[in-house]
């Protein structure tokens, strides 16, 4: 019994096993199952364990599982077909754009208007209009400091990415969002390679007919789109395919606006530095890849502290990068880059503006070529005007005055050889005061007047009588002309009266010379504006610029003859031998005699000497000149002359607010003498070709009678008077 129980232990340990699964152990006495059944009754055991095995973990969370999985399958399904898709349409759309792209050489220079480059008399560079291109340059001939500059401050990425970066893009999104704009604005994330394709405008051509101006078109050029920045993409990356990296920073490098008109980077060392692209330092590679962020804020003739600050940060770049050891970026540090002494002067702006101004526009502001023009200018001579405008309004008018001045510095032949427009010497393109300004000529026009009667045969010392006098004026009723003084000095010579600047006796000279003489005398002398029909034309009541003034008086001191003021000596077209323009001389024809002529500057030498124009004068020096003040003092004028140079300033305001206390004996004459004096510093003093008049013969002497007037000057003024008030 007892081993039978011990026995039958086995049995239900078997049993427990087979309902688990497992393989039942056969024992004495039990009948083996046929294998088919056996096999059926396992199969159906596994599937019923299973069924039993979800029902206890729970149906919910498979069939979310089987959802996930199906869903998963269908995104990745559509997801590589269409980026199939995708890939397909961009390379189909970078190989149409591949076709298009031409060799590199045409894309170097791309500027729809060329450049003038402005030399002065010497034949040293001073100033550049239009669009500068210096040259072609490569990737390999440019200094290699600028090379690196631009890749380390540009895409440091640029020799390892195909023309798109991702990671610089969400770098850029970043920011953005980071600094409060939207994720397109503010930084791009652009590689050298997309900023290229901007320059190219992707291949679209500017055409003048097409766009308002050059601007608007290269401001589409720059627009930020989201469809723009894909464009942009995809001509990138064709770029890639077609050039080598080389390549594309070679067109770059050609093709960026640096600020000043500099397009690309020769262009730009030859106007800041004034060396090549090839020579230039560490520092000067800091600054010039410095301005691609902002080129006209970063300028360096802008602002050359905001320019250095900016390229320290280039060099530190290049340092972080391994461009720089620590010995060359501390020594960029201590030595940041200076402007060439052209540049750092930006001399003769008005006179560059004024020059281009006087071409055909196909020379000038509208060529497609390279211009180099030779002018008069004198780069001494206009450092000597502005430093002597800088120094009076300093010194002698008061903080914040509005008030403006101009100068013109011109040779007897008409050749402008300085040229002040304002206060603001360092311009471009503003508003020229000494060109454009119409303003009353007043005293400064007397010289005239008394031209016209010694070309008539009248002497310096021939008298007038100073007295009140009124004219009725058809239309206008009676005119009554006043000294400044308010006071009147009875019989004067003509010399006399014109060294005091008296007004009385100018009319009555301008009414026995003739209204119509002085006003021809005038006009052949240059002055072209419309000149006043009535007598107070004897007392500057036109206008005229300063530069005809000046001009006109450049014609009393060669001796009689009109200038037409000039400024251009030889244009050529870069690369060219000969010249298209070329002008020697501004001297035309006669106005009036040389003895006139002679005298005349006598009598203007006595105004400098002894009269109104007592400021200006020049120690060592004799100089001749005429003050001038308009009706309530909206015009101060004084132009005079050595036997070297001529020089005209005026003084005022812009809207014709009356100037406080200045004459044209004042300011003025103080300015010019301020220029004069910088202007003759170490040169020999040279006589004025003046002639004193033959002291008056007592007895009567026969006049020689031109242009209908009378015999006596004394005559002519009575028999005008009895006219006009009768016996």
């Amino acid at each position: 019994m007892t081993e039978s129980r011990r026995r039958k232990a086995p049995l239900v340990a078997d049993k427990r096993y087979a309902s688990k699964g497992r393989k039942p152990t056969a024992t004495k006495g039990t009948a083996k199952p046929a294998g088919k059944k056996a096999a059926a009754r396992k199969t159906t055991t596994r599937k019923s364990t299973r069924r039993k095995t979800r029902r206890k973990s729970g149906g919910g969370g498979g069939f979310f599982r089987r959802l996930f999985r199906w869903v998963w399958r269908l995104i990745w399904g559509v997801s590589w077909r269409v980026g199939a898709v995708a890939a397909l349409l961009l390379a189909l759309a970078v190989g149409v754009v591949y076709t298009s792209l031409p060799d590199v050489g045409a894309l170097l220079d791309g500027r729809a208007r060329g450049s003038v480059t402005l030399l002065d008399r010497d034949g040293k560079v001073f100033a550049w209009r239009g669009d500068q291109f210096g040259g072609v340059i490569t990737a390999d001939t440019v200094s290699p400091y600028l090379k690196n500059a631009v890749v380390a401050t540009e895409d440091k990425r640029f020799y390892r990415h195909f023309g798109v970066s991702p990671r610089g893009v969400a770098s850029a999104v970043r920011i953005n969002l980071r600094e409060g704009r939207g994720p397109l604005s503010g930084h791009g994330g652009s590689t050298i390679t997309q900023q290229t394709a901007k320059l190219l405008c992707l291949g679209v051509p500017y055409v003048p007919s097409e766009w308002e101006s050059e601007a608007a078109y290269e401001a589409d050029c720059r627009q930020g789109s989201l469809w723009r920045k894909g464009k942009e993409a995809v001509y990138a990356i064709a770029m890639e395919v077609k050039y080598s990296k080389d390549e594309i920073l070679t067109i770059y490098l050609n093709r960026a606006f640096l600020g000043s008109g500099a397009r690309g980077f020769e262009a730009a060392s030859q106007r800041y530095f004034g060396i090549s692209a090839a020579e230039v330092s560490p520092s000067q590679a800091a600054m010039l890849a410095g301005l691609l962020v902002a080129p006209t804020r970063y300028a360096p003739t802008n602002n050359l502290q905001r320019s250095q600050d900016r390229a320290q940060l280039v060099i530190g770049l290049m340092e972080a990068q391994g461009y720089l050891t620590t010995a060359q970026a501390s020594g960029a540090r201590s030595n940041p880059a200076q402007l060439s002494a052209a540049a750092a002067a930006r001399a003769g702006g008005y006179f560059a503006d004024w020059v281009i101004t006087e071409l055909p526009s196909f020379f000038g502001s509208d060529t497609t070529d390279d211009v180099v023009i030779r002018t008069t200018l004198d780069q001494r001579l206009q450092k000597s005007a502005e430093e002597a405008l800088q120094y009076i309004f300093k010194e002698k008018v008061r903080e914040g005055s509005k008030a403006q001045a101009a100068i013109v510095v011109m040779s007897a032949d008409g050749a402008v050889r300085a040229m002040v427009g304002g206060r603001k010497t360092r311009v471009s393109g503003a508003f020229n005061r000494a060109t454009q300004a119409l303003r009353q000529t007043g005293s400064s026009f007397k010289p005239f007047v008394y031209a016209t009667a010694l070309e008539l045969g009248y002497s310096p010392l021939d008298t007038v009588v100073d007295e009140p006098y009124c004219i009725n004026i058809a239309g206008s009723g009676q005119w009554c002309p006043k000294n400044y003084t308010n006071k009147h000095y009875g019989r004067v010579t003509l010399a006399d009266a014109l060294k005091n600047s008296l007004n009385i006796p100018a009319v009555k000279v301008a009414e026995v010379a003739g209204l119509e003489n002085v006003r021809t005398v005038a006009s052949e002398f240059g002055i072209e504006s419309n000149l006043a029909e009535g007598p107070a034309l004897a007392l500057g009541a036109s206008e005229s610029t300063l530069i005809e003034m000046t001009g006109a008086y450049a014609g009393i001191l060669n001796g009689g003859s009109a200038v037409e003021p000039y400024g251009l000596t030889e244009l050529k077209l870069l690369g060219d031998d000969a010249p298209l323009m070329a002008t020697s001389t501004g001297i035309g024809e006669r106005v009036i005699n040389g003895k006139a002529a002679k005298q005349l500057t006598w009598m203007m030498e006595r105004v400098v000497s002894e009269g109104t124009g007592g400021r200006a004068k020049l120690p060592g020096w004799q100089v001749a000149g005429k003050t001038g003040t308009t009706q309530a003092a909206r015009d101060a004028w004084f132009i005079g002359f050595t036997a070297d140079y001529v020089t005209g300033v005026w003084m005022g305001y812009d809207d014709n607010t009356p100037l406080s206390g200045v004459t044209g004996g004042g300011l003025p004459a103080e300015i010019w003498k301020e220029t004069m004096v910088r202007v003759t510093d170490g040169m020999t003093p040279t006589p004025l070709p003046m002639l004193a008049p033959d002291p008056p013969v007592r007895q009567e002497q026969p006049r020689r009678q031109r242009r209908n007037q009378g015999n006596g000057f004394e005559n002519a003024i009575n028999n005008l008077l009895n006219n006009l008030f009768g016996n």
